[in-house]
């Protein structure tokens, strides 16, 4: 277990230090442990790298010196890239280290590099996250962990460093697949939440007053208290950015096309998510949907 070994005899490794995994890397350093760090943009990592990281060239490098590493990157070609590629951590982990996936990914994928890990000894973990940028920052995110049991029950106290719902799902692509499900949810109530914002503003009513009522009732939820706030203000910075969620509602209806089943709510709001990138606010903050809302209801 690695509560009974010291931080310094562990060697972390993370690779994506966006809006998410900068704080998420700072929380297991400040257990104590060493860090090695790799981003595509180096400058991403410069709040790491003045607490004490150390600062590496490529994935590779990262798996080379650790002994557990951590990614949360972009897109499924970026995880498929960042592991299995030519400077991919799978071609340099050690045997008997542990390799734990954070990014929003496809299942199957999360299955590949399991299946590939554990060829070569190493121990694959999927584990996405929710609740962005404040979640990440406060250190009270979900995680959600596919894989093997006695390796996440091993090494749980970092997941604890991170997030406080934190819950085993079963084998590898179970935390996918978990995730999609959240993804789901929240696909409808972020239309629910912008489309009672339009209709609020239009009925005339103090908008602030009125979250503050229906989010003590039926209708509370997450996007109620962190994002309904943040649209009030006009200030649509990403803790989730829109490009994001449209890579996982697109990677949740692939997978619900391969079990024969049909989510017309989600392709409702994929299609409106795609008309908000479309209006160029692909790197805004999920709830970014309002601004395109806004155009369709004649209200911008």
């Amino acid at each position: 277990m690695i509560k009974e070994v010291s931080p310094s005899q562990i060697k972390i490794g993370w690779v994506g230090t966006g809006v998410m995994g900068r704080w998420m890397c700072q929380h297991v350093m400040d257990l104590g442990y060493n860090a090695t760090v790799f981003t595509r943009t180096k400058s991403k990592a410069d709040p790491l790298l003045e607490l004490g990281a150390t600062w590496a060239n490529s994935p590779a490098e990262v798996a080379a010196n650790s002994d557990i590493v951590f990614t949360i990157v972009g897109f499924p070609e970026d995880v498929r890239q960042v592991y299995l590629g030519e400077s991919g951590i799978l071609t340099t982990a050690k045997s008997g280290s542990i390799v734990v996936d954070m990014t929003t990914t496809e299942p199957s994928l999360a299955i590949e590099i399991h299946q590939v890990a554990q060829a070569q000894d190493v121990s694959s973990i999927d584990a996405p996250v929710s609740g962005g940028d404040v979640g990440a920052r406060e250190a009270r995110l979900a995680i959600m962990i596919g894989g093997d049991q006695e390796t996440v029950d091993a090494i749980h106290p970092l997941f604890e460093a991170m997030g406080q719902n934190i819950v085993y799902q079963g084998v590898a692509g179970s935390g996918q697949h978990t995730k999609m499900c959240n993804q789901i949810t929240i696909s409808g109530t972020m239309i629910g939440v912008c489309e009672a914002l339009l209709y609020g503003a239009k009925a005339g009513l103090d908008l602030e007053i009125m979250l503050s009522t229906i989010s003590k009732g039926a209708a509370g939820c997450w996007s109620l208290d962190n994002l309904a706030p943040r649209v009030l203000k006009r200030n649509f910075d990403p803790g989730f950015f829109v490009e994001h969620f449209i890579k996982d509602m697109g990677i949740a209806l692939d997978e619900a096309k391969r079990m024969g089943i049909s989510l017309p709510g989600l392709s409702l709001v994929h299609q409106l998510y795609l008309a908000t990138q479309a209006q160029g606010h692909g790197r805004l903050g999920t709830h970014a949907l309002m601004l395109a809302l806004e155009k369709l209801s004649g209200a911008s």
